[in-house]
Formats: structure tokens, sequence, C-alpha cells
């Protein structure tokens, strides 16, 4: 809130350096905190905040709570919550004292928190490279940032050549080709429509046009197997 005043209780910064200075005071074990002595004690620094009317910052009444709750789990018969409670208190208490330490340390090397510094100057920095490296060095180097820039572009053709650069024929093409052939004429060589073929694909395309025609009733082959004078006769008139 605009305009809200803010207190600095006594000289504690907040509810767990209160707890660090009670457990100094009282020469308690960090490592194994009596509850009973240390809420007695906190208890009472919370009536000295209240006599002297000061405001309580909701964290040291939320360690209050905190600290009530625990000696209420201890008084149970079952103890496994309570050592988790205080195994996580001591861990706070823990980090919290090395911040402080760390902190008086960082205070006495700068002269406190509250030294004013002017801003950094800008200094010009010499950009002249003054190493000295091994030839072999600075060819490796070059190697490698050359190939990092052809791993970059993209592959070459040479190897796809193979696969892309073959042309494609299709079995549809090769029928009117066959039904072209044959009007007029009646009947053909089957040999006679492979001459014209320039590649594998052309053949084959020729083959299954064929084989489409015949089951389309479309054309007739008649003449053996293993023969070269194998004849196509049209068994209707391509329309």
């Amino acid at each position: 809130m605009e305009g809200e005043l803010s207190y600095k209780l006594e000289s504690f910064e907040g509810p767990l350096d209160l707890l660090l200075q009670l457990i100094s005071r009282n020469k308690l074990n960090i490592y194994d905190i009596k509850l009973s002595v240390l809420i007695e004690q906190y208890l009472k620094q919370m009536e000295v905040f209240k006599e002297r009317k000061m405001d309580i910052s909701s964290e040291f009444l939320e360690m209050a709570a905190r600290l009530i709750y625990m000696k209420t789990v201890s008084l149970l018969p079952k103890h496994d919550e309570i050592v988790r409670l205080k195994e996580e208190l001591t861990g706070e208490l823990l980090e919290y004292q090395v911040c402080r330490q760390m902190a008086d340390k960082l205070s006495l090397m700068t002269g406190g928190f509250d030294t004013f510094v002017r801003a950094p100057a800008e200094v010009d920095f010499d950009k002249t490279y003054e190493l000295v490296h091994n030839m072999d060095t600075i060819y490796l180097a070059y190697l490698n940032a050359v190939g990092r820039g052809q791993r970059k572009l993209p592959p070459p053709i040479t190897p796809f050549t193979k696969i892309v650069a073959k042309k494609i024929v299709s079995v549809s093409t090769k029928i009117v080709f066959v039904l072209r052939n044959l009007v007029g004429k009646g009947n053909r060589k089957l040999n006679s429509l492979y001459k014209s073929a320039t590649s594998r694909s052309e053949l084959v395309a020729t083959f299954l046009a064929v084989l489409e025609l015949c089951k389309a009733n479309r054309v007739e082959i008649s003449g053996e197997s293993d023969s070269a004078e194998i004849k196509l006769i049209g068994g209707h008139k391509d329309r």
C-alpha cells in the first residue's frame, strides 16, 4: 500500500534471524532444537513487540504458528512427521546463517551496502589479435570451418541421378500407343512394339499395357510363348 511505513523490528531482519539469535542466546544446538525452549522465547519476543505497539509482520506470525504446530505434532505417538519438520527448519536456519555470514563479508569488502559508486567508464579495448598459432593448427581450423560451410550446402545431385533422372513411363500412355498401332492394321508382331522403346521403364510399361488390354478383352494374343513371331490381333476397334 502506498505511504505504508515499514519498521525493522529490533535488530531482526525476519523470523529466521530472530530464531538464530534466540538459539545463540540460549546456547541451543541448532541440529537438535529444543522446541519448548525455542517456542517460549519466541512468543516472549512477540509480546515485546506488542508492548511497544509495533506492527508485527505476517512472516513472524506465520513462524509462530509453525512452531506451535511442530510442538503439537511432537506430542503425538508417531514422531515421523516431527523429525521431517525439524529437519526442514534446521536446513532453513543453516542456509540463512550462511547467507548472513556471506553478507557480512561482502559488507566489509565493499565498505557497506550503502556505498555509492560512479557509473562504469567506457573503455576502448585493443582488438588486435596477438596470439601466435602453429601452421598446422591454422590449417586444421580452416578445414573445420570449410567443412561446416559445406554441411550447410544441399547434397550433390550425382548420387540421386540414377533414381531421379530416370524417365517414368506410365502404362496408360502405352495403352494408347498399342491401340494406335492396331487401328487400321488389325494385328502386329509383339516384338515390333518394343523396337521404339528407349529404356527399361518403357519396355515394362508396354508389356503391362498389353496385359491390361488382354484383361479388358480389347486385344487377343496368338502364337507360341517362346516364339518371336507373337501377333496381336485387335478384338475390338478403338472408339
